[in-house]
């Protein structure tokens, strides 16, 4: 039987700030506060797993442990059809530079990688999202969550964050990047792995 999360507060094991306001923005309306592992004053845990299930659990236990609370953690990132599912599980290394990430520059390597690969249209690809909630035990939770859609250029929108402005989601015309955040979090990869998540809230509050 599942092990269900019964607070009101949960800590978001990310350092991500638009990663944090869309968690807390799902959370909201069931009454569940949110506090990123900044707030909280944690480092970053080195990520050594090649899976989202990997990376998730190890962010999410670290917290979990340094703290004594139950600890959330996500780990997303987008498969890209025509790069054999790459940047996948390294997304944000892909926008990794030494003074910070630039998903300007990861979006463009992206497309000049497909280009140079002359993959077909429409470019297929799909986000992806693992949540593990961990408790201090050492015990937890998995679930997972995906949007299908392709990859479009030139970029378009200012909304979201990371690969949003050249995610364009199966039946819309518009990115992500474009897309009111309301609407995006009902759809998103993150949606779809938190309405799995509300079964382990569910009717314990």
């Amino acid at each position: 039987m599942m092990r269900r999360f019964t607070g009101d507060r949960l800590l978001v094991a990310t350092h991500n700030k638009g990663k944090l306001e869309e968690i807390a923005a799902m959370l909201a309306p069931h009454g569940i506060a949110c506090v990123g592992a900044a707030e909280m004053g944690l480092g970053e845990p080195e990520e050594t797993e090649s899976t989202f299930v990997g990376n998730a659990r190890i962010k999410a236990h670290a917290a979990a442990q340094a703290t004594g609370l139950p600890a959330l953690a996500d780990d997303s990132g987008i498969e890209v059809d025509g790069l054999d599912g790459a940047p996948g599980v390294y997304t944000a290394d892909w926008a990794e530079t030494p003074t910070g990430r630039d998903f300007v520059l990861a979006m463009t390597r992206t497309w000049t990688a497909l280009e140079t690969a002359e993959a077909p249209y429409p470019r297929r690809a799909r986000f992806r999202s693992t949540l593990v909630l961990a408790w201090p035990d050492g015990t937890d939770a998995v679930f997972e969550g995906k949007v299908e859609g392709q990859v479009v250029w030139p970029m378009r929108g200012r909304q979201g964050h990371g690969y949003d402005p050249m995610f364009q989601p199966e039946g819309h015309d518009i990115t992500f990047g474009e897309m009111d955040p309301d609407l995006k979090n009902r759809i998103s990869h993150r949606a779809d792995a938190f309405r799995k998540f509300m079964s382990c809230i569910g009717d314990a509050r």
